[in-house]
């Protein structure tokens, strides 16, 4: 089990706004999955991998594969109070799931 999410390079986020982002985008997917998937993730050591992604529509495509897939997501948009114009899509976390399924959704983008 695994849980990826893909953090935005085009919208020049500090380094502590990213790690923010990032974690409103794990919480948000981990709480939309089912209770057996929280607790096989949580008991394999609540594996995650950060990946980069280019735009907003790459981020919402991604979304729709990961239904499809039948995958918790989360598109994360920010609510504007620093860095960034509110409702600016930053993040997407997909899963906890099987680590092939959500490699069917993010196996072709790049670490961050």
């Amino acid at each position: 089990m695994k849980q990826a999410i893909v953090a935005r390079t085009d919208v020049g986020m500090g380094k502590g706004k990213l790690a923010a982002q990032v974690a409103h985008a794990s919480l948000s997917a981990y709480e939309k999955a089912d209770e057996r998937s929280r607790r096989e993730w949580k008991r394999g050591g609540q594996k995650k991998v950060v990946l980069k992604g280019s735009s907003e529509r790459e981020l919402y495509e991604l979304s729709e594969i990961a239904e499809r897939e039948g995958l918790p997501n989360a598109v994360i948009r920010d609510a504007g109070h620093t860095q960034l114009e509110p409702g600016t899509v930053t993040a997407l976390a997909v899963g906890p799931g099987e680590d092939d399924l959500v490699d069917r959704v993010t196996g072709d983008l790049s670490l961050l």
